[in-house]
């Protein structure tokens, strides 16, 4: 057979056979054997054949059998890349070390479809004098007419994959144009094998849980929050296998992420067939309106049309940027990805210092590279204020708040009890369909009676560690709420402050609750004032405006700056003390910039200062010739001030009273100086009293 098989190029390459000498004959002759895919390679048996007869050839050439290499490591691998053909590579690597005669392959097609590959291949035989070789004639590549011979049979086979290419991409467009293309189903379908019809899954619980999937969605707003709700109550999801011995049959895993975003996405829930619903590495969903193909009404479906549209919306909402909130993750920033800049529009980010010190700021200027145009503020103001309107707007419907809580939560704990019957019920099923089996085979056939047996006991063993979980659980969740429950929800749904501030509610909870009112919230912050425009707009249209103040940096940026300067000056100049001063300006609602606590003379000093308004103990022009204020004499004489008024008081030195603030005054020149400096080198006051010429002052001259 094989010698038929090789008839014809064996006539052929005799007429050739000129071209093969010595040279040729000392190297190897080498068979290369490709199919392009396992299923040519599993039926087109023909094929292969006549490629490994190819050997037969070889040896009536002129090759010894033992110097005849077969080459077929890239058995079911396509030829339209080098890559991946380790055979192909091993080729190369023969022919350029000298090692090879003679290529020989059924096709030329067989060696390569790529044309940088193909030509490649024939530059490195030119270079080592190889031959190449196919059904229809040796070619020797350094002969001008073999090479362009080559260069043709080379376009041709890339021409040809490409025809076929385009050939079985069109029949596949075409058919998915007609909504007949449908190669896998998600979880929660069943595709009729026989038929290729496509129902949802006859698995009851398969098909709870993915409505399951859809309702929670509904109510916690976020796939991540819904995957770990599945987590949290053992939740598994049904799937029907795809490939392999049990094609078909439903296996129950655990939910992931991508799992429960892919139910969310896939366009098939809401009963529309999709074909390139992906980005382009296949891994992203694309929005429904860039879907290649999109036929509506072709499936039955879990969800509307409606709800799917508003559930991608939704997921593009959760996503945080410029333009969509994303979704309330941790923090004390109640309004995070609901804040807006006034002035740009961009949603301002949050930056979380300490706890209960966080800060709304725009960061537009860094997306765009410039000086940074719009200024962020303090949260707590801002949270306060949208916190009060938002429980003020919620007080009226305390009362049918409170009822709805207790309704969900029995509507969900029936939910939860629904999912496990069922599941005791399959587990129930599956125990006993192995009993019956295990009771319906014969006692003699102990091997299979031993591995039922086994399954038997395992089942037994699954359904009791299962009923064993679903009676802690029924102990921990009842079926119904008590009257104690119901009570306790409208106690504590009655006062809706005391509610929000609970140490149950977690600060994502009151996210939630402002974002069911809120869409957004705008401040348009001055920079020269403390006080913030605040828009809200609230869901269904209505807008509310607001304003608060901020903490600022400078006295300057105060909007009732020159006010308070102009207060200031009126109060100094009426005499009175800097704390006298401060709690004037307290009781008539000045604030300082920093907004913490009120004014007091540390606060007020440095302001007093910067106008020129110090004290009078600072003023020059209160001392006349010769005066000195107490301090500043007891630091020139180096004693403490205390001696200093004991000799006012003692009328050991000329003094008076300032006029204002009656501060003393002491009058010294040169001669008062050092009779000072004598007097204060008697430890004793009652010995310097004994000596009067020290304790004597100068007659004082007048100006």
């Amino acid at each position: 057979m094989s010698n038929q098989l090789a008839t014809k190029p064996c006539s052929i390459a005799f007429g050739s056979s000129q071209k093969i000498d010595a040279r040729h004959l000392d190297r190897w002759a080498v068979v290369y054997v490709r199919q392009s895919s396992p299923q040519q390679v599993r039926e087109n048996r023909e094929s292969r054949e006549r490629q490994y007869a190819l050997r037969e050839f070889a040896e009536r050439l002129g090759w010894p059998r033992e110097r005849i290499l077969v080459i077929d490591e890239d058995q079911g691998v396509s030829g339209k890349t080098c890559g991946n053909r380790p055979g192909f590579q091993h080729l190369l690597a023969e022919v350029s070390m000298d090692h090879v005669g003679l290529v020989l392959g059924l096709e030329l097609s067989r060696l390569s479809r790529s044309s940088r590959d193909w030509h490649h291949l024939v530059d490195v035989c030119a270079v080592f004098n190889t031959l190449l070789g196919d059904q229809d004639g040796l070619y020797d590549a350094n002969d001008s007419n073999d090479r362009l011979l080559l260069g043709m049979k080379g376009a041709m086979s890339e021409f040809e994959l490409i025809t076929l290419r385009n050939r079985l991409e069109r029949g596949r467009d075409n058919k998915a144009k007609r909504g007949e293309l449908v190669l896998l189903v998600p979880i929660g379908y069943y595709k009729v094998p026989t038929t290729g019809e496509v129902v949802v899954d006859p698995d009851e619980e398969a098909r709870a849980v993915v409505q399951l999937v859809f309702d929670k969605f509904k109510e916690l707003g976020t796939a991540w929050r819904v995957f770990r709700y599945l987590v949290e109550n053992r939740i598994q999801l049904g799937y029907r296998c795809q490939r392999g011995a049990n094609r078909g049959q439903l296996e129950w895993r655990n939910a992931e992420p991508q799992r429960v975003m892919r139910i969310l996405r896939h366009p098939m829930y809401a009963g529309a067939y999709a074909y390139g619903m992906h980005g382009g590495k296949g891994s992203s969903f694309l929005p429904p309106d860039e879907i290649r193909v999109l036929i509506q009404d072709r499936f039955p479906a879990y969800i509307s049309w409606e709800e799917y549209l508003e559930n991608q919306n939704r997921l593009q909402q959760n996503r945080s940027t410029k333009v969509t909130p994303g979704t309330t993750r941790g923090g004390d920033a109640v309004l995070a990805g609901v804040v807006c800049c006034g002035h740009c529009g961009y949603r301002m980010g949050t930056r979380h210092k300490e706890r209960n010190r966080h800060q709304y700021t725009c960061e537009s200027h860094l997306k765009k590279g410039a000086q940074p145009t719009c200024h962020g503020l303090a949260a707590k103001e801002l949270d306060d204020l949208v916190t009060g309107k938002v429980l003020q707007a919620l007080e009226p419907a305390s009362l049918e708040l409170s009822v709805q809580a207790a309704d969900d939560i029995e509507r969900e704990r029936n939910r939860l009890h629904d999912h496990w019957r069922r599941r005791l019920e399959q587990t129930r099923y599956e125990m006993d369909r192995i009993e019956r089996q295990y009771q319906a085979v014969e006692p003699e056939n102990r091997r299979v009676a031993r591995t039922l047996e086994s399954r038997w006991e395992t089942a037994l063993q699954d359904e009791q560690m299962l009923r064993e979980d679903y009676d802690r659980f029924l102990r921990e969740t009842p079926a119904s709420l008590s009257e104690d429950e119901r009570s306790r929800i409208t106690s504590i749904s009655e006062d809706i402050r005391k509610l929000w501030e609970a140490p149950e509610t977690t600060s994502a909870d009151r996210k939630d609750i402002v974002r069911c009112l809120v869409e957004r919230v705008e401040v348009d912050v001055h920079y020269q004032s403390e006080y913030v425009d605040v828009t809200i707009h609230w869901h269904g249209g209505f807008t509310s405006r607001h304003e608060i103040a901020r903490a600022v940096g400078t006295y300057e940026q105060l909007r009732d700056y020159d006010r308070l300067v102009e207060r200031i000056k009126q109060l100094h100049g009426q005499g009175i003390t800097v704390p006298q001063i401060a709690a004037k300006l307290n009781e008539e609602g000045f604030v300082p910039p920093r907004r913490k606590g009120k004014y007091s003379t540390r606060v007020l000093a440095p302001l007093l200062k910067r106008l020129g308004l110090v004290a009078e103990i600072h003023q020059l022009s209160v001392l006349q010739r010769n005066e000195w204020w107490v301090r500043d004499l007891a630091r020139k004489l180096d004693v403490m001030p205390q001696k200093v008024y004991y000799w006012i008081q003692q009328s050991w030195i000329h003094a008076r009273q300032s006029p204002v603030r009656k501060h003393w005054i002491v009058w010294a020149d040169n001669d008062e100086l050092k009779r000072l400096r004598q007097l204060k080198q008697h430890r004793s006051s009652w010995t310097a009293s004994r000596v009067p010429e020290l304790i004597t002052p100068k007659q004082r001259q007048t100006n």
